[in-house]
């Protein structure tokens, strides 16, 4: 199982922090290099400075709203940041979430699945260096061609759904998952298989993200326990916490507490059964867990608190 690296997933780090994180990882022999799409930064900029900052670490930009950014504006954004790094860049593509599509942009998030496989299949030709001449039920788009040369990266899709599965199977290199324990890693990796087989293509590759903090310090057990409160509130996460022995704040969640009343009535230790935190053996151990559930990939996402770059962390965990 591989091990690799994200950053640009939490708004709060500062970007002397996003950086350092990448210098590091490169440093220490990581291949791939995810650049989230959040609140704070373009994704495609900030991959474009780490890139600068780093020698030989590949990027995945993503996951990127597919009901915000059209098939030709993610390709040429992929290979400009490509051309300047001079190394491939992949790029996954996801449904994101009503609060970004229709609050903070405005647009439609309706028939995103839909939305997201027409996408992969436009992509799929302008990242071969073909003419795109694709016209979908949501999207489409004709007599474009990048005029830089293909990125050169894998195309991954988030899925969560039983159709975003399918989705991903037909059309995907790569499925990401986000915030899985490893438990819920073989469930999705059971369905990914299973809808690869009735698709007739071989498995994509499955990767997740997954907090992580070695030695931590109280404060990164804080912000890790910040960052999968967030997921309290989304469906299908749910039953993870109550397996977890968080039902109680399962059930706060859903009568309107919000993240911070959480953080003060949940133990900083519950991380440890939900993300990769502890000492450097427990951790490992539960990174065995992963590989055996199926995973291909685990995506680190470092905390930094107490440990600026999450050097530590990687470090200890560094291929």
């Amino acid at each position: 199982m591989e091990i690799t690296v994200v950053i640009a997933s939490r708004p709060e780090v500062p970007p002397d922090e996003e950086l350092r994180t990448a210098v590091v990882a490169d440093r220490l022999g990581y291949r791939d290099l995810w650049v989230g799409e959040g609140f704070v930064w373009d994704a495609f900029a900030l991959a474009t400075a780490a890139g600068l900052k780093t020698r030989q670490i590949e990027l995945t930009v993503g996951p990127i709203p597919v009901s915000v950014r059209d098939p030709a504006s993610i390709a040429r954004a992929a290979a400009s940041t490509a051309a300047l790094v001079g190394r491939p860049v992949g790029v996954a593509l996801g449904t994101s979430s009503l609060r970004v599509v229709e609050r903070m942009h405005g647009r439609s998030r309706r028939r995103a699945v839909t939305t997201m496989a027409e996408s992969a299949q436009a992509l799929r030709a302008l990242f071969a260096g073909q003419v795109a001449d694709f016209a979908g039920e949501t999207v489409s788009t004709h007599d474009y061609r990048l005029r830089l040369d293909p990125p050169g990266g894998p195309i991954t899709l988030a899925a969560f759904g039983d159709r975003a599965i399918e989705v991903a199977a037909r059309h995907a290199d790569r499925m990401v998952l986000d915030l899985v324990s490893p438990e819920l890693a073989r469930h999705y990796r059971g369905k990914l298989d299973a809808a690869a087989e009735r698709v007739g293509r071989p498995a994509p590759r499955l990767a997740a993200w997954i907090p992580a903090a070695v030695d931590p310090t109280p404060e990164a057990r804080v912000q890790v326990l910040r960052s999968v409160l967030g997921y309290l509130s989304v469906a299908g996460y749910q039953e993870m916490f109550v397996a977890a022995g968080l039902g109680d704040a399962v059930r706060r969640s859903q009568e309107g507490a919000d993240v911070d009343e959480l953080v003060g009535a949940v133990p900083p230790s519950a991380v440890e059964r939900l993300g990769l935190v502890g000492d450097a053996a427990s951790v490992r151990e539960r990174l065995d867990a992963y590989a055996e559930a199926g995973l291909d990939e685990v995506v680190l996402v470092p905390a930094t608190a107490g440990d600026p770059g999450g050097e530590r962390t990687l470090i200890a965990l560094a291929p």
